[in-house]
């Protein structure tokens, strides 16, 4: 199947046939994996997850200016966070022996 090359923005782009689209199972904004071998490009559908490790590489390559900004809650103070009926003590655990 032969098809055109053809200019977005500044770089080249290539249409998938709808054929291509529904075998591969691929969706609009899907991210795939981009390769040149042996002279050719070859595309193939991204399956991975998110790891850490990538998200903190490029967290560090964008830099500081774009580090979300850190919300100040105050000084901690005490277990008001947890306050409510599930926390609080019950009396004795059942399994306690009594003497």
């Amino acid at each position: 199947m032969q098809v055109r090359i053809a200019k977005w923005g500044n770089s080249l782009a290539v249409r998938l046939p709808r054929a291509i689209v529904d075998e591969l199972e691929l969706a609009d904004g899907q991210s795939v994996d981009v390769a040149v071998e042996n002279g050719s490009v070859r595309l193939k559908p991204s399956r991975s997850r998110v790891r850490l490790c990538d998200l903190v590489a490029e967290a560090e390559r964008l830099g500081p200016a774009a580090h979300p900004d850190v919300a100040v809650w105050g000084a901690d103070i005490g277990a008001e966070g947890i306050d409510d009926a599930y926390s609080k003590p019950r009396g004795k655990p059942r399994h306690a022996k009594q003497r």
